[in-house]
């Protein structure tokens, strides 16, 4: 089963590099962990969400703990669309300087978070084609930067399963 999960997982990585990208730049980047890396990173969740008494990094670790692949889909060094829209909070894009937040590296422009939602979409849209379970964790993607396993400012995890009843939902905590 796992074999065909990774093959799943190339699939949305697939999905999420074809997306369509503000200004056709592309700041997206995808990388599919696989095997006991999948595993050490939930172990780390758990780790950090009882050093925090943050439950719910707890919860989502048990998830990936319990899943066979993991989809991370960031964006690093992402240009500003120069359109000083505001939507980031500041006057003008040249403004925008992200520095190292809490778990993430902001503000970022808003148009390079769209491109990253737009890819994260085109990725679960094809597992949920597959029928394979999955759910977008913003906690799986904040541990992983944090562990090393990306250098993304931004970063979304995508646990996948293929189980009886779907795991990601109908959690407690």
């Amino acid at each position: 089963m796992r074999e065909v999960l990774e093959q799943i997982g190339e699939l949305m990585a697939i999905a999420a590099r074809t997306a369509p990208k503000s200004g056709g730049t592309d700041f997206v980047h995808v990388h599919v962990v696989k095997g006991d890396d999948v595993q050490k990173i939930g172990e780390g969740m758990i780790r950090y969400g009882e050093e925090k008494n943050i439950p719910g990094f707890i919860r989502d670790g048990k998830n990936l703990v319990a899943s066979e692949v993991l989809v991370l889909i960031g964006i690093k060094d992402a240009a500003v669309m120069n359109l000083n829209c505001g939507a980031c909070g500041l006057d003008t894009c040249q403004e925008l300087q992200p520095i190292e937040k809490n778990e993430f590296k902001g503000p970022q422009c808003m148009f390079r978070l769209l491109d990253l939602g737009i890819a994260l979409g085109s990725a679960v849209k094809t597992a949920s084609l597959l029928n394979v379970d999955n759910r977008i964790m913003y906690r799986v993607g904040a541990l992983a930067r944090k562990m090393g396993y990306t250098q993304d400012d931004v970063v979304m995890g995508i646990p996948l399963s293929a189980q009886g009843k779907n795991i990601y939902f109908d959690r407690k905590g």
